[in-house]
């Protein structure tokens, strides 16, 4: 099978391997849809943190199941049936289940947490072995809607983190995939949004979804503040635009420190909140998905075959227009 190895920063390896046997309590799926990530093109660059080289990238993944071992139908009763041939996204989370966090139902920020195509290897092959867990099946939505709904889930967790409430003022600092997630969810939670990012045809994006956009600052101020820049800078800006009594959440992760203007922070009390990964969202969203509530069908700009990879990811982040990149493996379906 081909497999697709970030071997350093930019350079990829692209190999023929044996396929996988799923062991005891695993599925063995077949991946169809890849969806290029902030976190990828940072560690193509050699600036994403928690990151060791050689890499197998992919976390934003939809999926086909090909054979489910014994034990691998799960033991919860309440987890959707699995079958072969079932179409799934993935939650690309595996956490211990028994630490401090995940005792109290935070698995997102597990003490040992090894998120796919980060820690560990991920998605960019065509047959994977994943846990049960980690799979969620859906009869209703399509391949690329599988892969986008973990960039949703980052969205959903930052909106419950920064408590939006209805009526109250959010600014989503940012209009990337993630800014855009968090935008989606903080008006789906009843809240005024704008978006704040410097570029015209990203903004023109976000409006779409009814959104006001600004340019530049205009000296606003927000209840809610969502950096998903990921850059310090910014991070280190958005404070300014926090209303007295208000709460700034990092959405964005910046390879080193973020400085913060203590005076501001001090004196209008704000609450500084961190958002990491999502956290028993996928249902939900899946859910909202069906339904018409959320409707990704725009992100996707660009699209690729897994082979192309080595030699096309290099230009992705230059290439016009670009929102979301959807990596295919096996043709479209």
């Amino acid at each position: 099978m081909l497999e697709v190895v970030l071997q350093q920063p930019g350079e990829f390896l692209a190999a023929d391997v044996p396929a996988p046997r799923p062991a005891p309590g695993e599925v063995l799926v077949r991946i169809r849809r890849i969806g290029v990530c902030g976190t990828d093109l940072h560690a193509f660059a050699g600036r994403q943190p928690f990151f060791s080289y050689p890499r197998i990238l992919g976390h934003e993944l939809g999926v086909e199941v090909v054979e489910i071992a014994p034990g691998g139908r799960g033991p919860d009763p309440s987890a959707p049936p699995l079958e072969v041939g079932d179409r799934c996204a993935v939650e690309p989370y595996v956490r211990c289940g028994h630490c401090r966090a995940c005792r109290a139902g935070r698995y997102n920020c597990c003490e040992t947490l090894q998120c796919l195509g980060v820690h560990v290897d991920g998605g960019m092959r065509e047959l994977f072995c994943l846990p049960r867990a980690l799979l969620h099946p859906s009869k209703a939505l399509s391949l690329d809607q599988l892969a986008l709904v973990e960039t949703l889930g980052i969205g959903a967790h930052a909106v419950a983190r920064g408590g939006l409430l209805p009526g109250e003022t959010a600014l989503v600092v940012g209009a990337g995939p993630i800014g855009l997630a968090v935008a989606q969810f903080a008006l789906l939670a009843g809240g005024k949004v704008h978006v704040l990012e410097p570029d015209s045809a990203r903004r023109a994006f976000a409006a779409q979804f009814g959104v006001t956009t600004l340019a530049e600052p205009n000296g606003a101020l927000f209840d809610v503040v969502f950096d998903a820049t990921g850059s310090a800078a910014a991070m280190a800006a958005s404070l300014a635009h926090v209303a007295h009594g208000g709460r700034l959440v990092f959405v964005g992760l910046v390879l080193g420190s973020v400085a913060i203007d203590d005076p501001t922070f001090h004196r209008r009390e704000v609450t500084l909140l961190a958002s990491r990964n999502s956290c028993h969202d996928f249902p939900r969203i899946m859910s909202l998905i069906a339904d018409g509530r959320l409707d990704t069908r725009p992100w996707i700009t660009h699209r690729l075959s897994l082979a192309n990879v080595p030699d096309q990811f290099a230009g992705l982040r230059q290439s016009p227009g670009l929102v979301k990149s959807m990596i295919e493996v096996g043709g479209a379906g």
